[in-house]
């Protein structure tokens, strides 16, 4: 339900959406982005990604915290649905729930139950890490694969590739054991620490990025900042100019 086209994640630059939405949108275009993927996701936002079209962007996925947050998990799936958002990203569940194995089986037990929703509208559903489902071992593997190894089939997962290295782990080598579970890949560098304002644009950092790309051709790369201590367009341009200029699908 997804493609390979280069996406950015609108969370990227969510200053300045709220500043000045149409300049902001314009300027995702003007970059070359032909796809976003869209945060706070639910039964209401079916206008916003019609807005979005207006602008030459597609939205493929969309992050929604339909996990706990009290949503109409249904709607929010059934605007997926008539919004043409395939994918629908749980984007973010505290540490505790990865503390142990039975605290990660309901997770599990929530996203399988998510995904028979999900299901009966034609969209599918998902799972974004942090740092902390990729640290500590789990049942012998890390909490994120722990998790993997519990999901349905339909359950996809989208590895933020950034934290993955913070929390441990070689993004490479995760991506090669998750294999064709992971859709989406969240592309970041920097200098892999916690702390979001070191992020840089892609190739600007320790990351081996066109590795990580390389390493789950099937996913599509979802360019994201959490923060940025520079112009966030001239970030985005650095990263996509990078990426493309390597082989990257705009």
């Amino acid at each position: 339900m997804t493609s390979n086209h280069l996406t950015a994640q609108l969370y990227s630059v969510r200053h300045a959406l709220a500043e000045d939405r149409a300049a902001t949108l314009t300027r995702l275009a003007e970059i070359g982005f032909t796809q976003i993927e869209t945060f706070g996701f639910n039964a209401e936002s079916v206008a916003d990604i019609r807005e979005f079209a207006e602008y030459g962007l597609a939205v493929p996925s969309a992050h929604s915290n339909f996990l706990g947050k009290g949503l109409d998990v249904s709607a929010t799936f059934a605007a997926a649905a008539e919004a043409g958002v395939g994918t629908v990203i749980e984007p973010f569940l505290p540490a505790e729930h990865f503390g142990d194995a039975d605290a990660i089986k309901k997770v599990a037990d929530q996203l399988n139950a998510a995904a028979d929703l999900a299901d009966q509208h034609g969209v599918v559903t998902g799972y974004h890490n942090h740092a902390w489902e990729a640290e500590g071992l789990v049942e012998g593997v890390s909490p994120i694969e722990y998790l993997a190894s519990l999901l349905d089939p339909r359950v996809t997962l989208e590895i933020d590739t950034y934290w993955a290295q913070v929390g441990g782990q070689n993004p490479i080598d995760l991506l090669g054991r998750l294999g064709e579970r992971v859709s989406l890949l969240h592309i970041k560098d920097g200098d892999a620490s916690r702390d979001v304002k070191n992020q840089l644009p892609a190739g600007s950092g320790v990351l081996d990025v066109l590795g990580i790309i390389a390493a789950a051709p099937h996913a599509t790369p979802v360019v994201e900042f959490d923060d940025y201590a520079g112009d966030i367009f001239e970030g985005l341009q650095t990263a996509f100019t990078f990426l493309t200029k390597n082989g990257v699908q705009a």
